[in-house]
Parts: structure tokens; C-alpha cells; sequence
């Protein structure tokens, strides 16, 4: 494994999910300064001589787009499990999103429609091939929901832009999706 996939989970972890266990506090939407990220970090023997070119290089050799840099702080792009909901904008979603599933999920579903249960999001994808990814991860046969995002949209359901591929929301109601 790559020392920039290693960094990513790192501060992936740092970021998204145990911020207190590196003795930083995240803003209101998930930022943190660099500086103080970089300190932490330091403090395990791995990453005692970690830079912020480190962090600017995994950022780049990501395929998934999970950090961002702007003004000297850096946070998660999204999968938050910390306590306090870090806020995203809204955004008018394109008019069909994806989620990967799997099969044993799918009456819950039906019933209650996607909630982001542990996560503080429901996690959405761009196109089937990022959601079947996705459901593969709990399910080697995973069901490929479609969701009718501009209309929900339309009827109220809010849509977070999580980066080019992921789009968030708080919920989906089941009369959004598409059982196929």
C-alpha cells in the first residue's frame, strides 16, 4: 500500500470519524488548520516528518477525492460519523443519483427508505459503477438502487454536493427509488 493511501486513512480517521483522539476540534463544517492536523500526526512515529506537501500530494493522487485544502485548513469532503453534523451547502442534485446495497438491506428499504443511519448522511453516487463499488463493500452480489433525485429535489428533500462524484442527503424517502 501506497504512503499516500496510508496518509489518507490516517487522516481520514483524524477527520471523519475520531478528531478528539488527535486533540482536534473541527469547525461547524468539518474544518481544521492544517498546522494543527500536521502536529497531531506527528506525534505517531510513522508520520514524525509529515509536510504539508504530504498532504497536498495525497490529495492529488486520490482517485475518490476525500480532502480538501483552502486557506490553510483542511477537512473531509464526507462519511462524518463524529458526533455534531458537519454542515454542507445544499445543491440541486442532477436528476437520477445512485446506492449501492445490499440484498438484505432492500426490505428495510422499501419500508423506511435510505436513512444515514450510523453515518450523518446518506451517501449517494453519480453513476452505477461508484454505487455497485460501494454495495460491493457488504455484499458481493449488491443492489443498485436509482434515485429520482430531481424530483425529490422538487418536492423538498435536500441534496448536499459531497464532491464531483458524491452527493448527500439527510434521508430518501422510498417512493424516491427505483427497486430494479
Amino acid at each position: 500500500m501506497s504512503k499516500y493511501v496510508n496518509l489518507s486513512k490516517e487522516v481520514s480517521y483524524a477527520l471523519r470519524h475520531s478528531p478528539e483522539k488527535f486533540g482536534l476540534v473541527l469547525d461547524e463544517n468539518g474544518w481544521v488548520n492544517v498546522d494543527e492536523l500536521l502536529e497531531a500526526l506527528r506525534q505517531d512515529k510513522k508520520w514524525t516528518s509529515i509536510e504539508l506537501d504530504d498532504l497536498i500530494s495525497m490529495i492529488e493522487a486520490s482517485d475518490k477525492k476525500r480532502h480538501e485544502i483552502v486557506d490553510n485548513k483542511i477537512r473531509a469532503l464526507y462519511g462524518h460519523s463524529v458526533p455534531s453534523q458537519i454542515k454542507k451547502e445544499v445543491a440541486e442534485p442532477p436528476e437520477y443519483l445512485y446506492h449501492g446495497t445490499a440484498r438484505r438491506f432492500i426490505e428495510s428499504i422499501k419500508e423506511k427508505g435510505l436513512l444515514s443511519q450510523e453515518r450523518q448522511y446518506v451517501h449517494l453516487s453519480v453513476d452505477r459503477q461508484i454505487a455497485y463499488n460501494v454495495g460491493r463493500r457488504k455484499d458481493e452480489k449488491p443492489i443498485i438502487l436509482k434515485i429520482k433525485a430531481k424530483l425529490a429535489w422538487k418536492k423538498g428533500v435536500l441534496f448536499y454536493k459531497g464532491d464531483d462524484k458524491v452527493w448527500l442527503s439527510d434521508s430518501i424517502k422510498s417512493e424516491y427509488i427505483e427497486f430494479q
